[in-house]
């Protein structure tokens, strides 16, 4: 009669497995994953709510276990938790029934222990230091009486099984052969099934008492014997000390006795002279002094690895005077070597410290009167908001915030396969959105030519530049090249649709990412960030959309899909999933994770069409895969971010003063400083004056470009006029001016309009870009402005004179 092995379960493990768990009497029995683990139960839905979501947990130390039937028990604690378990077989009902028994023996037997120990535990200064030495040894002997107790509630357990089958036997040998006789064997054989499983459990506890104490018996003969090594290495050791200390207390009594021996030539000249504190040679084997209590400390010792150095304040001269050039390691040597603050370890690694703190946010109240009685008869777009929605970046500093794991890049760089390599570029593209999660303030819109550059060569091996190349509508152009082989451009616009109850923004634009060594170019857009809650309630951010990563190399690509937020959804919020495939189609990798946490990747070994059909009609592909690999994973943010806008540790450095940067930095913009500061209202001044001062610039950069026209198209405009197209928009009728630019340049267009309306401009802006041109991608073939070269070269000439005055 044969049975599928099951896992036995050992005494120490957790054990897993699905039960039927009553639920009411409209759903009866429900199944559901229970996991059993350090004297608690727990029970989930699925496997997959281990991570997020536990239904249930009970605590076996007080709980009571009763059978009620060959496949039903019970589970309480009390009268507070009940749980009514039913399990598919008596043999699978037995499993479960030995593994809480002795989970709760042993949570019964810690929870004892840790009521003794609180009782027994007194303070004693003097024995702190045996203790802490015993401490492992005690732990040792706890686990191994553990175990021993394990043995003994198996034990009994064998003996309970072992007489009821020895009654069952008995029974049997009396039944006459009729039709009671296969009753009473299917009863012998259950029995002898259950017999087995209680006696596989006793071994498996056997073997793990046996092999614990195998180890630790090894690990405690190393221990003795690295223990007579550093006794050896002491002595050693305080012999070397004490022949220097009294080389320093004849030299000190020495030098204190004749202070005159060391400037008197004649003396010199004659040899040594005995001086009181001398001793001879077999004085300074036996005798030892004092020492003095003026006497600044200098311990030195032989300079080989096997010894422990450790050294004192410096005595010049000394180690020279007393001959201890040969062997010995002087204070000098040993603090260059080892500490980081001394002048000539900064020389070595010139790495600039960057702050960790900026003053925290303040608790200012926000009163939307004192804003809209200003805003009375004033146009829509000369509007100015307040710094209570913004936080103290600017949007090229937050674009510059994609470089925060730059680590994945540098890992692609290196990667021989270009399958791999798309795992951590499509790796990467997801990072980007994980400082998002907790930043629902609004950044500074760069002025038109701000810009901002970041320099992590030292650190980090790359720098890049972000520019505003373009106000209406707002671009900004970023460009970023490491000296580990990659390079980073893209070009950002947004575009952005307000739905009541949330605000959708859209990034327009592609991001390109090419490898030197390999030139793999890829290239990928954004995905949709919506900012919920917008009039009532706590903001939050949600990210959702789909994401195609191309190797325009190879063919290869990665579709990742971010699951939007639902209540009713029982996936992991913020869940992020994507497939790698070649050229071909064939897929090679499985990614999985959220954009908020970590991302893994999984090979696969074999793909089929199979499942539920999915959201569309068409049916899922299930794919076999090997065990997930981490491939990122986000890094804690600091201690305190709560109280500092939820910053990273790379966006804490981002509006950091340095030294150098061009007039245009961010870094230099006076409003977001003063919010930084938490001078808000000063910021508030600011703003509205850096705003007034660009548009004013707007109007007469648009006024040369109309002198510059010919002047027989100043005429035609000037006779032609504009032409007034009426448009009707619910609720009202709002009137938009259309004037048409005669030439070869697109339509302007300016926000000038009511209500903020995009409105065709008759003046076409000739703003050209500092550092950046526009150009058609090859790749794409869209127009986009690709850095042109010169920033870091004026930046090292200090060359600044084409800047203009923005701030």
């Amino acid at each position: 009669m044969s049975e599928p092995r099951m896992p036995i379960p050992a005494p120490e493990d957790t054990y897993k497995g699905w039960l039927f768990k009553w639920t009411n009497y409209i759903k009866g029995y429900q199944r559901r994953w229970f996991v059993l683990s350090n004297g608690l139960l727990s029970y989930y839905r699925t496997q997959a709510e281990m991570r997020h979501t536990c239904r249930g947990t009970i605590n076996l130390a007080t709980a009571n276990i009763a059978v009620e039937d060959s496949c039903n028990f019970v589970i309480s604690n009390g009268g507070t938790q009940t749980y009514h378990l039913k399990a598919s077989s008596e043999v699978e009902r037995q499993r479960w029934i030995t593994a809480l028994e002795l989970a709760k023996a042993k949570a019964s037997r810690m929870q004892l222990e840790s009521d003794d120990s609180g009782d027994d535990s007194t303070p004693n200064a003097a024995g702190q230091s045996t203790g802490s030495r015993n401490s492992e040894v005690q732990s040792t002997l706890r686990t191994l009486g553990s175990k021993v107790e394990d043995l003994s509630t198996c034990n009994d357990l064998i003996a309970k099984h072992g007489s009821a089958l020895q009654r069952s036997l008995s029974e049997l040998e009396g039944v006459q052969l009729g039709g009671e006789t296969s009753e009473k064997i299917r009863q012998v054989t259950e029995r002898a099934t259950l017999f087995r499983i209680t006696s596989n459990a006793m071994i498996n506890a056997c073997r793990d008492f046996m092999t614990l104490a195998q180890t630790h018996s090894k690990r405690w003969q190393k221990a003795l014997q690295s223990e007579r090594e550093q006794r050896v290495r002491l002595e050693e050791t305080l012999e070397q000390l004490a022949k220097q200390h009294n080389h320093l207390e004849r030299a000190f009594r020495g030098a204190t006795v004749l202070p005159s021996s060391q400037s008197n030539p004649a003396i010199d000249s004659k040899g040594p002279v005995p001086r009181k504190g001398d001793a001879s040679d077999e004085d300074e084997e036996n005798e030892f002094f004092d020492a003095c209590e003026d006497v600044q400390e200098f311990i030195t010792v032989p300079a080989d690895p096997k010894y422990h150095r450790r050294s004192g304040s410096n005595v010049s001269g000394i180690s020279n005077e007393l001959g201890m050039d040969d062997g010995t390691t002087s204070l000098d040597e040993q603090s260059l070597a080892s500490n980081p603050e001394s002048p000539q370890s900064q020389e070595l690694v010139p790495v600039r410290k960057r702050r960790t703190r900026i003053p925290d946010k303040p608790n200012y109240s926000l009163n939307l009167w004192s804003i809209m009685k200003n805003c009375i008869g004033k146009e829509l777009s000369k509007i100015p908001m307040p710094v209570n929605f913004n936080e103290p970046l600017s949007m090229l500093q937050r674009l510059s915030e994609d470089l925060e794991y730059y680590e994945l890049l540098d890992r692609a760089a290196k990667c021989q396969s270009s399958l791999e390599q798309m795992c951590y570029v499509a790796a990467f593209t997801v990072s980007s959105y994980s400082t998002t999660v907790h930043r629902t303030g609004k950044p500074f819109n760069p002025l038109l030519g701000e810009t901002f550059e970041l320099d992590r060569v030292q650190e980090s091996g790359y720098r890049s530049l972000c520019e505003q190349v373009s106000h209406h509508p707002p671009a900004a152009a970023h460009h970023a090249i490491s000296e580990r082989g990659w390079t980073l451009r893209q070009e950002i616009a947004l575009a952005s649709k307000f739905r009541g109850k949330y605000l959708s923004i859209m990034p327009l634009g592609s991001i390109h990412c090419i490898f030197e060594k390999s030139t793999h170019h890829y290239t990928w857009k954004k995905v949709t960030t919506t900012v919920h809650n917008i009039i009532v309630g706590k903001l939050w951010i949600d990210q959702s959309g789909e994401i195609d990563v191309v190797n325009h190399k190879t063919g290869d690509r990665c579709h990742l899909k971010f699951a939007p937020y639902s209540y009713f959804s029982r996936d992991v919020a913020r869940k992020v999933t994507g497939v790698v495939t070649d050229k071909d189609g064939k897929a090679h990798y499985v990614l999985s994770g959220t954009w908020d946490e970590k991302m893994e990747y999984s090979r696969v070994m074999q793909s089929s069409r199979g499942g539920e059909n999915g959201a569309d009609g068409r049916q899922k592909t299930v794919y076999q895969t090997l065990k997930a690999k981490e491939l990122w994973k986000k890094t804690p943010l600091p201690e305190g971010a709560e109280n500092m806008y939820y910053f990273s540790t790379l966006a804490l450095t981002l509006n950091e003063p340095e030294e150098g940067v061009a007039p245009t930095d961010t870094r230099k913009r006076p409003d977001q400083r003063l919010m930084e500061q938490g001078r808000w209202e000063e910021a508030n001044t600011e703003k509205q004056r850096l705003e007034e001062k660009q548009r004013t610039v707007r109007r007469e950069r648009e006024r040369e470009a109309n002198r510059a026209a010919s002047p027989s198209e100043e005429g035609k405009e000037s006779a032609d006029g504009a032409e007034e197209v009426e448009i009707a928009s619910e609720p009202s009728e709002t009137t938009y001016k259309t004037e048409t630019l005669h030439g070869s340049h697109p339509p302007a267009y300016s926000m000038e309009g009511p209500y903020g309306a995009p409105v065709k401009s008759g003046h076409q802006d000739n703003y050209t870009p500092m550092w950046f041109e526009r150009l058609v991608d090859p790749m794409t073939g869209e127009p986009t402005h690709i850095y042109k070269g010169g920033y870091w070269e004026a930046k090292e000439q200090g060359y600044w004179d084409s800047c203009p005055d923005i701030f």
